[in-house]
């Protein structure tokens, strides 16, 4: 008896996509100054997972140390990771400054919380050089 076959939780389908599109996102605060304490991490957390939500995106993994956060996301093709980075850090910003206002003017002043930069990379899947030796094999024989 041949193994039972179990889909890839990770693949979604869509009514014409089929997907499993994964995004290692990096952001820092403003100047680089570290703002926060395992209080504040578990609260930005949980905002950005509330963010992610709207997004009908899912936040697999969170993290971070007192000068940045990493966040790791699945999200379907339709999202633009600019627009959803820009959420994540405007909404996080707002609540956190709200919620955390004394804290967090001692290490940012300013309008801004995050840095307008971050760091973002495609993850997971096949690695390139196997897709690139696939693609390479598909081409036509002369």
């Amino acid at each position: 008896m041949s193994p039972r076959w179990e889909p890839n939780p990770n693949i979604h389908r869509g009514r014409t996509v089929v997907h499993t599109l994964h995004a290692h996102l990096v952001f820092t605060p403003k100047y680089r100054h570290g703002p926060f304490t395992d209080e504040i991490l578990r609260r930005c957390e949980e905002v950005m997972r509330s963010v992610c939500a709207d997004f009908e995106t899912e936040l697999v993994e969170f993290n971070g140390e007192r000068d940045h956060v990493h966040l790791l996301v699945h999200y379907p093709p339709k999202v633009s990771i600019s627009k959803l980075v820009g959420s994540l850090k405007g909404v996080s910003a707002r609540r956190l400054r709200q919620e955390y206002p004394d804290h967090i003017r001692r290490y940012l002043w300013g309008a801004h919380f995050w840095s307008p930069s971050y760091f973002a990379a495609s993850c997971g899947g096949t690695p390139l050089s196997v897709i690139k030796e696939y693609i390479e094999q598909q081409k036509r024989p002369s």
